[in-house]
């Protein structure tokens, strides 16, 4: 063992450079994997994230006005209280949108507990401390929940009309929107929320107001007893209503789902890259030992003593590595700037944290373990013998084509650059395919990026072609036909589908789905059909694949459901992408539901507009014409819950990317040891040095191009397949997998070659310049 251990630190002196090529590697590696873990953590919880940083309260207690909420304090497991707040219902309107909104009074300087966060424009100011008239900076500003920003169309800077308890009307500037770990606005259902200062709420509301107050728990697994206990404290007739924090979680529990399975696939392929990039770092280490190792042999050494020496070297290699990585990331992964460093200081607090900083590390010390072993098992089988090797060719005898190339003077770096890269089949397919598996993933990553943007730019054929909906909010307003007029009359409208929705009981009436009846036989509406064709007679229609997985139904099928005690049997002649209601939707003519109820009216109306128009000016323009009449909403999009996603995928590209650049160091390094006999010849019969460095380039970039084409090709087919089982499963149904642009493939492959030159540049003029010798060194 004292010889075993001597010889180990003889070669450490002896290859020090090696060795800090695997320290940096393994450390390399491990940053990279505990960066994935942040990332996946920061976009796959976001209810979580936003609590965390928001210091959130587990438990919101609404209560009426007078509620003694001190009281609050000194019950036991409550650690602080947020509030209370005064409180009072209003509706805001912004753009012909409106919502219903409870505003809250808050302070110039936001609560420690339940802190809004702030992510676009700016916190409420006091009137003297803003730039201009008071209204505009401090009384007459208000903060809203990104939610119902976002449904109201307003931004920071805009103006909105907010309506109090007396119906009086009154103009607010948004000063900001904000983020907070309590239910999201639902049209119809819960409402939003808004912040204003208390001399604002009271211009509003005067007196007719009632309190919030948040509740920050020691342990939340005690939020039903806080309840009670709280309850019982403010008195059961003071309290109107109590939101816990499971409630707003639930609420954000599909778009968790989403991103998981989403990031789980990445998460999965990242890890097997880096664990052959480290096993690759390791076992070209050995190979470059081979002298050494056949000398150890020659003078006694067994191949129990051979493969523990290198076990034990490179174990202390990996630790060393993995606790610089860790150690690297826990202190500054915060400081890096963007996206990374973000989702890396949130980390800290998210759950599972700490189970990934050492479960991880501890992963990659036992993966480097079991490549280790392998390779010093290899190792301890080397033959005493190094002249043996010497004998073996190291590459590919000239070919006829090569010889042909060269005698019609096509220069000799690439011929024989190309002779480097693709040596033998065996040889060839290793390194392609190790350098190919992180391209391939981030080709995954750019197809659910153009995916997301899809659900942007062409949202017709994302089953998304109605921009907005309309609903007369007067049942004794204007006629059907009245309606239609004046709202094709609104510029940008190209066409005006009447519509209704109800709930029906599929055959058996173990289940309801959503039957909806949208456009006319002579005008239908333009579903994204993605299987069959469009609807285009009586009793015909489309359906989700939801709906076609519910009922174990397929194209060309017939239909029965009950509606209102009913019967109603359409012809399913296609499916479409839906993405609403999971997809459990079956869409026919409003002509085909009146043939079973002719009294049946339009409940709204679906607006196309023209390529290019915007939704908030069309949303203004219907406002101006038809006043207060009608109520004007966006189509949800399923793209604003995964909006996390996007710099998520752009850092994950980052990520990806180190982890290919440790694997394309590691194959040049191996490339150019390997070749050290071919150089000495090649040197021999005359190439210059700078014929030498510019075959190990050619050589690299070679290589980097063919595992560029692979990986794309297969990143192509591997993302579209996933996004679309992603979309099957969730029963938008397949079809929504767009692929990048061509410039932005090409952008990957040419960024790959690039890199592969670029990271061969110093390698290639080292050993042009170095003079090789032939002996033993350079032979084995």
């Amino acid at each position: 063992m004292r010889a075993t251990l001597r010889w180990a630190q003889a070669d450490f002196r002896a290859h020090r450079g090696e060795a800090l090529f695997v320290v940096l590697a393994s450390a390399g590696v491990i940053a990279s994997l505990l960066l994935a873990g942040a990332l996946f953590g920061y976009a796959a919880n976001p209810w979580q994230r936003v609590f965390n940083q928001s210091h959130g309260a587990h438990i919101w207690l609404h209560t009426r006005a007078g509620a003694d909420t001190d009281a609050l304090s000194g019950v036991d497991g409550v650690a602080a209280l947020s509030g209370p707040y005064r409180t009072t219902a209003t509706t805001v309107e912004s753009r012909g949108a409106r919502a219903g909104v409870t505003l809250r009074a808050a302070p110039v300087e936001p609560p420690q507990t339940g802190r809004p966060l702030v992510g676009a424009g700016s916190w409420l100011t006091a009137p003297d401390e803003g730039s201009g008239s008071g209204t505009g900076a401090g009384v007459g500003s208000v903060v809203l929940e990104t939610s119902v920003a976002r449904a109201l169309w307003a931004e920071p800077g805009d103006t909105v009309r907010v309506t109090g308890p007396d119906g009086a009307p009154h103009l607010l500037r948004v000063s900001g929107t904000a983020d907070a770990a309590e239910p999201r606005y639902q049209p119809g259902g819960a409402a939003g929320i808004g912040w204003v200062l208390p001399a604002t709420l009271e211009e509003i509301a005067r007196g007719d107001t009632g309190q919030s107050v948040g509740l920050r728990l020691e342990d939340p697994g005690d939020t039903d007893f806080i309840v009670q206990r709280a309850v019982t404290v403010l008195g059961a007739d003071r309290v109107a209503e109590v939101t816990k924090w499971q409630q707003a979680r639930a609420d954000a529990g599909g778009d968790d789902r989403l991103l998981g399975a989403m990031f789980a696939v990445f998460g999965l392929g990242a890890l097997l890259a880096a664990a052959l990039a480290a096993s690759g770092a390791i076992a070209a280490r050995v190979r470059a030992q081979l002298r050494d190792i056949a000398v150890l042999k020659a003078i006694g050494f067994t191949p129990g003593q051979v493969a523990r020496g290198f076990l034990v070297q490179h174990l202390v290699f990996a630790l060393l590595g993995v606790a610089l990585g860790t150690t690297a990331i826990a202190l500054l992964g915060a400081r890096i700037p963007g996206r990374i460093g973000e989702a890396a200081a949130v980390w800290q607090d998210l759950p599972g944290h700490t189970a990934l900083m050492i479960g991880i590390p501890v992963g990659a010390v036992l993966l480097i373990a079991a490549s280790t072993g392998l390779s010093a098992w290899r190792a301890g089988r080397v033959p005493p013998v190094p002249v043996a090797r010497a004998a073996l060719p190291t590459a590919a005898p000239m070919t006829a084509l090569g010889k042909r190339a060269l005698g019609v003077r096509v220069p000799p770096a690439l011929v024989l650059g190309w002779r480097a890269a693709f040596p033998r089949r065996g040889r060839t397919l290793v390194p392609v395919a190790r350098l190919a598996l992180p391209l391939v993933l981030i080709t995954v990553a750019l197809v659910s990026w153009s995916t997301l943007d899809q659900f942007r730019s062409r949202p017709a054929h994302m089953g998304l072609a109605a921009a907005l909906t309309v609903r007369a909010e007067q049942p004794a307003g204007p006629s059907d036909a009245e309606l239609e007029k004046t709202l094709a009359a609104v510029p940008d409208i190209e066409a005006v589908h009447p519509g209704a929705e109800m709930a029906a009981l599929v055959p058996g009436q173990t289940g309801t789905i959503t039957l909806r009846g949208l456009g006319t036989a002579r005008q239908p509406y333009p579903s994204a059909v993605v299987e069959g064709r469009a609807v285009a007679g009586p009793d015909e229609a489309v359906a989700g694949q939801g709906l076609l997985d519910l009922l174990g139904v397929r194209v060309g099928d017939w239909v029965r459901m009950t509606v209102g005690g009913r019967p109603q049997i359409l012809h399913l002649v296609g499916r479409t992408i839906e993405p609403d209601s999971g997809g459990r939707v079956i869409t026919t003519t409003l002509d085909a539901l009146r043939e079973r109820d002719p009294r049946l009216r339009p409940a709204y109306h679906a607006l196309v507009l023209r390529e290019g128009a915007d939704p908030r000016a069309v949303s203004a323009a219907l406002a101006t014409a038809a006043g207060a009449t009608l109520e004007v909403r966006e189509t949800p999009n399923p793209a604003d819950r995964l909006e996390p996603a996007r710099g998520v995928i752009g850092a994950l590209i980052a990520v990806l990317a180190l982890i290919g650049l440790i694997e394309l160091l590691t194959l040049i390094g191996t490339g150019v040891r390997d070749r050290g006999r071919d150089l000495l010849a090649l040197k021999a019969i005359g190439l210059t040095p700078r014929q030498i460095g510019a075959m190990i380039v050619t050589a690299a970039g070679l290589t980097a191009l063919a595992a560029a084409l692979v990986g794309t090709a297969v990143g192509l087919l591997s993302g579209t397949w996933l996004v679309d089982t992603q979309g099957a499963s969730s029963g938008i149904g397949a079809g929504i997998a767009q692929t990048p642009p061509l410039p932005v493939l090409l952008t990957v492959i040419a960024g790959a070659v690039l890199g592969a030159v670029a990271a061969a540049a110093l390698p290639a003029t080292r050993t042009a310049r170095r003079r090789l010798a032939d002996s033993l060194s350079e032979t084995l």
